[in-house]
C-alpha cells in the first residue's frame, strides 16, 4: 500500500475550465482573474482581493504595500517578530525590504507561537507581528490581536497553508491587516500555481494591484489614492509609480479557482473528518506528540513529533516509514535558524527551544480531501511495532 503526501482536487470542472480559456484564446490575466478574485473575496468576507501567481509572490506584493502606504509606512531596519517555523518565502521577503527578524518559539503541541514568549519577545522596536497557522491549525489570534492592539503593531497574516481554518467563528486569513493565501497543488484548493491577498484597506488594494503589475497605473480605481490622472493618454497608460514586479497570475489560474472555491467547503469538511479518525488513534500514544487542534483547523496534514524525552529516535521511525511506502516530509520548513540561507539574514533570536525538537524529531505525513482511513489504518499498524 503507498500513502501519499498530497493528491489533486481537480475533476471534469476544472479542465472544462481550462478548455474555455483556451477556445477564448485570452490567456493573459483578464475577466476569469478578477471574477475568481471577487469570489474569493465574498466568501472570507473581505472587501478586496488580489491574485498573484504563487503564495510567495502573495507575500511579496503584502509586504511591499506596506512600505508604500502613506501613513507609518514599514521602513528598512524595522523589527518584527516572526515564528521560528514557517517556509522560506514567509520570511525572504522580510529580509528582502531590510527588516530586522526577531524570531520567537512556537508552542511544541499546537506548532503555533507560545503566546507568553510572544508577549515577552516585542520590543520598543518591534513594529509587526506575522502569523503563521501551522499547517491549518489557527494561532490564537485574540491574543495576538490583543498585543497588536496594545503595542500598535501591523499584523500580517501568512495563512498560506491552512485556508479554511477558523478561530473564534472566523476564518483564517482575515484577522491581518494583510492577508495572504497560497493556491498550489498540495493546498487547499489548487489553481496549478497561484496565491491571493486578502485585505479590507482600500489604498493598500490599490498598491497590491499597482504592485504585481509592473508598477504602473493601469488596472488602477478611478478613484486610486495613489495618484492623480495626467491628461496625456499615451503617457498615462505606461505610467509608472511604484518600483513593482510582474507577478500577474493567468486567465486559466482564475478559471480554475472559480471552479474550487466552489468545493472548498466539502474539501476542508473532509479533511477533518480523516483528522478526527487519526486524532482517535494516536491521542494516547505516549511515543508522539501530535498537533493540538486550535479553534477548527483546515489540516492540511497530520504531524508527528518523537517525544524529547525517550531514547526512540527519528531515524528509526523515519526508516520504517520508507519501508512502508508511506510518504513524509519536514514540518513546513523546519525551524529556519537551522538553514544555511539565515547568514544573509539580520535578526535576533528571543527564543527557540521547541523550535529545535520539532526540526530534529518531528516529520507529517499526508491529509486529503477525501476519505483516508485506510491508509490512517496503515500508518498505525506500521507504527505499532516501535
Amino acid at each position: 500500500m503507498k500513502y501519499e503526501l498530497a493528491s489533486s482536487t481537480w475533476d471534469n470542472a476544472e479542465r472544462e475550465a481550462i478548455a474555455r480559456v483556451v477556445e477564448s484564446d485570452m490567456f493573459t490575466m483578464g475577466k476569469n482573474v478578477a471574477a475568481f478574485e471577487e469570489s474569493f473575496a465574498a466568501f472570507f468576507g473581505k472587501k478586496y482581493a488580489v491574485m498573484a501567481n504563487s503564495g510567495s509572490s502573495a507575500n511579496l506584493i503584502a509586504l511591499a504595500s506596506l512600505f508604500f502606504r502613506k501613513e507609518n509606512p514599514l521602513k528598512a531596519g524595522d523589527e518584527v517578530i516572526v515564528p521560528c517555523i514557517s517556509w522560506a518565502t514567509t520570511f525572504h521577503p522580510l529580509q528582502q525590504y531590510g527588516l530586522k527578524l526577531r524570531f520567537v518559539d512556537i508552542d511544541l503541541e499546537t506548532l503555533n507561537y507560545d503566546i507568553e514568549k510572544l508577549k515577552n519577545a516585542i520590543t520598543p522596536n518591534t513594529k509587526m507581528i506575522v502569523t503563521v497557522s501551522i499547517l491549518g491549525n489557527p494561532c490564537d489570534f485574540d491574543a495576538i490581536e490583543q498585543l497588536c492592539d496594545k503595542h500598535n503593531l501591523i499584523l500580517f497574516d501568512d495563512n498560506c497553508e491552512s485556508m479554511g481554518g477558523k478561530m473564534g467563528g472566523k476564518f483564517t486569513g482575515t484577522r491581518g491587516l494583510v492577508n495572504t493565501f497560497s493556491t498550489f497543488f498540495s493546498h487547499h484548493i489548487s489553481t496549478m500555481e497561484g496565491g491571493l491577498v486578502l485585505t479590507d484597506d482600500k489604498e493598500i488594494y490599490n498598491l497590491l494591484r499597482a504592485m504585481r503589475n509592473h508598477g504602473w497605473t493601469r488596472g488602477q480605481e478611478s478613484d486610486s489614492p495613489l495618484f492623480e490622472k495626467k491628461e496625456d493618454d499615451f503617457f498615462e497608460a505606461y505610467r509608472f509609480i511604484l518600483p513593482g514586479y510582474n507577478v500577474r497570475p493567468g486567465e486559466m489560474h482564475g478559471a480554475i479557482g472559480l471552479e474550487q472555491m466552489k468545493k472548498l467547503p466539502k474539501l476542508v469538511d473532509e479533511r477533518r473528518k480523516n483528522a478526527d479518525y487519526f486524532v482517535s488513534l494516536f491521542k494516547d500514544d505516549k511515543r508522539f506528540i501530535i498537533q493540538k487542534e486550535i479553534g477548527e483547523s483546515s489540516w492540511f496534514c497530520f504531524t508527528m513529533i518523537v517525544r524529547p524525552e525517550l531514547a526512540l529516535e527519528r531515524k528509526e521511525v523515519l526508516e520504517k516509514l520508507r519501508e512502508a511506502n508511506i510518504e513524509h516530509r519536514i514540518i513546513t520548513g523546519g525551524c529556519f535558524l537551522k538553514h544555511d540561507v539565515i547568514q544573509y539574514y539580520d535578526y535576533s533570536v528571543h527564543s527557540r527551544e521547541n523550535a529545535d525538537i520539532a526540526h530534529d524529531r518531528g516529520w507529517f505525513v499526508g491529509n486529503h480531501p477525501h476519505d483516508i482511513r485506510k491508509e490512517i489504518d496503515y500508518l498505525y499498524e506500521t507504527l505499532k511495532s516501535f
